[in-house]
């Protein structure tokens, strides 16, 4: 099955992402390392656009044709790049659950921004300023929704747990 987590950066993504892929055994699709790596090879500068979604939809397609469970996880801003991890999953003839994790709390969220390190070298991380500042496009269709706010990383992995076993798919 595919996972798609998208949400506003330093809500808890990646965290959440490397636990469930720990729990279940899939593999975590981090849209931030492809960007990065593009940028280390000298072929483009931050930002990058599109390219960092559009490689990591064709992997997510390859890693889903063979057999495994994505983890895909990406800020996802306009509801584009969301349709575009839903098609993959369709191409691949699997499920998909879509996940948009907040946190609700935003003195709770700017001091995440605020103290977070940066785990991808080179990486630019966005400040406070530019994350409320980023047009996010509101999702319209079905997605379970986690809020960080005022949970730890293993409460709010909970739901998404409960939502893969209750698919099938855990």
């Amino acid at each position: 099955m595919l996972i798609v987590l998208g949400g506003l950066p330093a809500t808890g993504k990646t965290t959440l992402a490397r636990l469930l892929a720990a729990r279940t055994r899939g593999v975590h699709l981090r849209v931030d390392t492809i960007e990065q790596a593009v940028v280390r090879s000298g072929l483009a500068r931050h930002p990058v656009g599109p390219v960092g979604y559009v490689v990591g939809y064709a992997l997510a397609e390859e890693q889903l044709r063979q057999g495994l469970t994505v983890i895909a996880e990406s800020v996802n801003p306009p509801a584009v790049t969301r349709d575009a991890w839903r098609d993959a999953a369709v191409l691949a003839g699997v499920p998909v659950l879509e996940v948009e994790v907040v946190c609700s709390d935003p003195e709770e969220h700017r001091r995440r921004v605020d103290s977070r390190s940066v785990d991808i070298p080179g990486l630019p991380l966005p400040t406070w300023q530019q994350i409320v500042a980023q047009e996010y496009e509101p999702w319209h269709r079905d997605r379970l929704a986690v809020d960080t706010a005022a949970r730890g990383p293993e409460d709010a992995l909970g739901p998404l747990i409960e939502a893969v076993l209750s698919s099938g798919r855990g």
